[in-house]
């Protein structure tokens, strides 16, 4: 009834028309295009599938096309209609016809009734916008708005984007800089003041989103979030502490988490560690993390997303928005509410129990969304103090990005195919535990050694040691730079450190024998003698530590000095 109100308030202030005319004839408009010749075209392929397309000069030379005409009320459902059936631009609105000026489509036809009086086109620019009201009228029948009234104006501009100021009713500088805005953006003179029709038109298009999306402000009470979701999109799916899942409703694309947990900050850090292991969190888009509170705003070309979290009073919470980047306008209208709408209420959280973040967060989060995983995961190891890595060319070769431990990204500051050896460099400051230190003395045959890595590749949290002999300083066919090993590694293992019972560094592992080469008996490995990797870590301006002594390490030692400097590589599209 509000809308049927306000728009036969639009219409019945146009002098246009005949009166009974105006009251019933509202249209549906899509789009404008800058010349006659780009709109004819537009409307011959509009046409095809929308029988009622008309097509109007409007202002400064541009050229409108609308869906009427209808009576108001038809006008907003046919609006409503057509957006959630994904048919029309988001951007469509409503209007009165009152910026229309002479009729280019359809050809030789008219779509208003032949009772109303013709409109004389524009013959000039400044004559191309038509007013219902003077400024000083509109800003007549302004003063007769009630506090209210204007608070409605305020609250549709902001959801049009024009408008970030309090709502709070106050006609000052910033709503009339809004107020202009909007005029230009729908086609009107830019005054400032909005006259009668215009408000109702603002005020009935903001009403036809409303109804498009379904907005209800809801109170999770078990979680203790208050949030407006448009609930024309979404459904309610399951709770899963310390989430809620909402998932889309009638192919709408649209997914929405609720986060709510007890914790401080090491759980809203947590958090944010395990959102980038999401494939619907892609590695692309802006993050910023502070002491209380995260936000991400990732994107590809397939999937967007928008998460936020704090931690406050005992409490982690927050929410993760996902959604199809060709949605973006639709999005530019959502996310907004979601964003001012969002507060934690009461002093409750989702108990998840007594499981750590990142348990709780796999086994919750994860249900319905898939993790991003890596093309293939290899072992390397630190070589100084800023944490530059040696790998095998093996886990660097076509990936999109390169990650040490999951979470720092890497350049490939150099490789060698001969000798199978890269290095990384890490893109943030890393401290290692321990680095890598060569041994340049002789090294004994038959003596035992050890390879560091990640065999599992990226299954396991942490590499292990596994133990072998050297059995000789040559390749098979006597190549120089190669040690044999005989020790039961796997393919995860290639790239990790070889080391001597002292704990230096005798090479690197390499791969096993390339697909479609000769199998070699299992138990046989080969790896890139110290010598070979230092002479890499020159070549790319790195300096190589080498042994200080051939002391037999600990057990102790020896583990914490190749599991300290030994890192998970991944390889990701």
């Amino acid at each position: 009834m509000r809308l049927r109100v306000l728009v036969m308030c639009v219409l019945a202030a146009l002098g246009m028309v005949q009166a009974a005319v105006a009251q019933e004839q509202a249209w549906v408009q899509l789009e404008a295009q800058p010349s006659l010749t780009e709109a004819e075209d537009r409307a011959r392929a509009l046409a095809a599938e929308f029988p009622d397309v008309a097509g109007f000069q409007i202002a400064e030379g541009w050229y409108a096309l609308a869906l009427g005409p209808y009576n108001p009320e038809e006008a907003a459902g046919r609006l409503s209609e057509l957006k959630r059936a994904g048919a029309i631009p988001r951007d469509a609105f409503i209007t009165d016809g009152s910026t229309h000026r002479q009729q280019f489509w359809p050809v030789g036809q008219l779509a208003v009734p032949e009772s109303a009086p013709a409109v004389e086109p524009a013959t000039t620019p400044e004559a191309a916008v038509a007013t219902d009201e003077t400024v000083a009228e509109a800003r007549a029948s302004e003063a007769d708005l009630s506090r209210e009234d204007r608070m409605a104006l305020q609250q549709a501009m902001a959801w049009y984007g024009v408008y970030e100021a309090k709502i709070d009713g106050a006609f000052g500088k910033g709503t009339r800089a809004s107020m202009a805005a909007w005029q230009e953006m729908n086609g009107f003179e830019a005054t400032g003041v909005l006259t009668s029709t215009q408000r109702a038109t603002l005020l009935a298009n903001y009403q036809a989103d409303q109804a498009e999306f379904g907005f209800e402000t809801l109170t999770e009470a078990e979680a203790g979030i208050e949030i407006t979701l448009p609930m024309a999109l979404l459904q309610f799916d399951h709770y899963e502490p310390p989430f809620v899942h909402y998932t889309e409703k009638n192919g709408s694309g649209l997914r929405v988490i609720l986060i709510s947990q007890p914790g401080e900050q090491d759980s809203l850090y947590g958090l944010y560690d395990v959102l980038q292991t999401l494939e619907v969190v892609p590695a692309e888009g802006e993050r910023r993390r502070d002491e209380r509170s995260f936000t991400i705003n990732a994107q590809s070309a397939s999937v967007q997303s928008y998460a936020y979290a704090e931690a406050k009073g005992g409490m982690v919470k927050g929410y993760l928005v996902v959604w199809n980047p060709v949605d973006a306008e639709r999005m530019s209208r959502i996310l907004p509410a979601l964003k001012a709408s969002f507060r934690p209420v009461g002093d409750k959280a989702l108990d998840p129990g007594l499981v750590p973040m990142d348990a709780a967060a796999r086994s919750g989060l994860m249900a319905g969304l898939e993790v991003k995983t890596p093309k293939l995961s290899r072992s390397g190891f630190f070589v100084d103090a800023a944490g530059s890595v040696v790998t095998t060319v093996e886990a660097v070769a076509q990936c999109g990005r390169v990650t040490i431990d999951h979470d720092t990204e890497a350049a490939v500051a150099a490789q060698d195919a001969a000798s199978g050896i890269a290095i990384l460099t890490p893109k943030t400051a890393l401290a290692p535990q321990a680095f890598a230190r060569l041994q340049t003395a002789p090294a004994r045959l038959g003596g035992e050694v050890a390879v560091a890595g990640y065999s599992y590749e990226d299954k396991l949290p942490a590499p292990v040691l596994t133990f072998g002999t050297l059995e000789e300083e040559t390749g098979l066919n006597g190549e120089a730079g190669l040690s044999r090993l005989a020790i039961p590694v796997l393919a995860g293992d290639a790239g990790g450190p070889v080391l001597d019972q002292s704990g230096a560094v005798l090479g690197m592992l390499l791969p096993s024998a390339p697909k479609g080469a000769k199998l070699l008996p299992d138990g046989v490995a080969f790896a890139a003698q110290a010598g070979v990797i230092g002479q890499a870590l020159t070549a790319a301006g790195l300096v190589a530590t080498t042994a200080t002594t051939t002391d037999l390490a600990t057990p102790d030692a020896l583990n914490a000095a190749g599991l300290g400097m030994t890192v998970l590589v991944s390889c990701w599209e």
